[in-house]
């Protein structure tokens, strides 16, 4: 079904030299973008540098991409505090958002039945469909499968979940139990692939920044019955999924690096992931080099 698409970018936040937020830049990165591969994008998520920007941020930078393109996006609206995640998810909607992605309550760990609250009580302030974040790695508690299922069965418009929890046999049995018209998202990008083959609907990536065009081959490969074509493309897409993270250089250093290679202005991250490592340039230029995009100039 994949009502936001079948390739989505999580888009990194531009910001100009002095930290600000550049809105032309971001405008200029989304087209860019619906260009070459996405079908839809995620704004103000994690790889957007959530953490740092201000819901007035956020806002803003919604407006201008939702401006920018005809394609789907989805804003993330996520907050460990309920009623700031509310807040933001009624000013995302009003931004014109086609979704929101609320990211699992970080740090305070809520029981199951608090998140399924948490969830709920954000999904009522929106008539958009709501995608869950679950993301374990970084929240510190996985949002369970009976907690989606149930949050499925009882609230209309959580439409599906993002997931980055990096069990595809779980994920094989929510999507053998959720309700019809439950979307699964592939969070992870080394794992797009083994969940496609569970029942994933598409990707939510990272990667994708540089190579959007062979996503959407690899996706189309698989779903046409091509398992052979999907997993070549997948085997060339190792280096990228290698590169766009690391304990040295975290989730969005690299992607951000690699779009300044390519020429794209969007700046550096702010603090605390200020701090770029050695060869980083370097090793994008080799990863680029083996891409689509890379290879033709």
């Amino acid at each position: 079904m994949a009502r936001f698409g079948k390739v989505l970018t999580a888009m990194v936040t531009p910001f100009q030299e002095d930290g600000s937020l550049d809105l032309d830049a971001a405008a200029s990165l989304a087209r860019w973008l619906s260009e070459h591969g996405s079908d839809g994008l995620v704004v103000a998520g994690t790889t957007g540098e959530s953490p740092t920007l201000t819901h007035d941020e956020q806002v803003k930078l919604i407006r201008a991409v939702v401006s920018a393109v005809d394609i789907p996006v989805v804003a993330g609206a996520g907050s460990n505090d309920t009623a700031a995640a509310v807040e933001l998810t009624e000013r995302a909607s009003e931004a014109g958002a086609d979704g929101i992605l609320s990211v699992a309550p970080y740090y305070n760990r809520p029981s199951q039945a608090g998140m399924a609250r948490h969830f709920a009580t954000v999904a009522a302030a929106t008539d958009l469909p709501v995608l869950v974040y679950d993301i374990p790695v970084r929240t510190g508690r996985k949002v369970d499968t009976a907690t989606l299922l149930e949050l499925a069965r009882s609230v209309g418009n959580i439409a599906g979940v993002k997931d980055a929890a990096g069990d595809p046999a779980e994920t094989a049995g929510l999507i053998a139990a959720a309700p019809d018209g439950f979307e699964v998202y592939s969070g992870d990008d080394s794992l797009t692939l083994p969940l496609l083959s569970v029942g994933a609907v598409g990707a939510i990536g990272v990667a994708t920044h540089w190579t959007g065009a062979e996503h959407r081959d690899m996706i189309a490969a698989f779903q046409a019955g091509d398992v052979a074509a999907a997993r070549r493309i997948n085997a060339g897409l190792m280096p990228s999924y290698r590169f766009e993270a690391g304990s040295a250089a975290p989730n969005p250093i690299p992607a951000k690096a690699m779009m300044r290679l390519i020429g794209l202005p969007v700046g550096r991250c702010r603090p605390p992931l200020d701090v770029e490592p050695d060869g980083l340039a370097q090793e994008a230029a080799t990863v680029l080099a083996g891409t689509r995009i890379g290879a033709d100039g």
